[in-house]
C-alpha cells in the first residue's frame, strides 16, 4: 500500500472553505439566537476545517471553529432578537 495519500494542495483547500463560508455566510440568517448558534456553528466548522487543513489537522480545527462560531453566532443572534 501507498504511504503517501493523495491530499489535495492547501491553497485548493483554503480557497474552498473561503468560497463556501462566504456563501453560508450570505445564504444564512442570525433571527434569533438559535439560528445564530447554528449557522455560526457551521461557519465555524467550515473555517476551522479549511485552516486546520492547511496544518494537517482538519477535525481538531473543525471541531474548534464549530464550537467558537456558535458561541459567536448565538451571541449575535440574540442581539437580533433583541431589536
Amino acid at each position: 500500500m501507498n504511504s503517501t495519500a493523495h491530499r489535495p494542495s492547501r491553497a485548493l483547500a483554503a480557497l474552498a472553505s473561503g468560497i463556501v463560508l462566504v456563501a453560508t455566510a450570505f445564504l444564512g440568517g442570525c433571527n434569533n439566537a438559535g439560528e445564530g448558534a447554528m449557522t455560526g456553528a457551521g461557519i465555524g466548522a467550515l473555517a476551522g476545517m479549511g485552516l486546520g487543513a492547511l496544518g494537517g489537522h482538519m477535525g481538531s480545527g473543525a471541531a474548534a471553529g464549530a464550537i467558537l462560531g456558535g458561541v459567536g453566532g448565538l451571541i449575535i443572534g440574540d442581539q437580533n432578537s433583541r431589536r
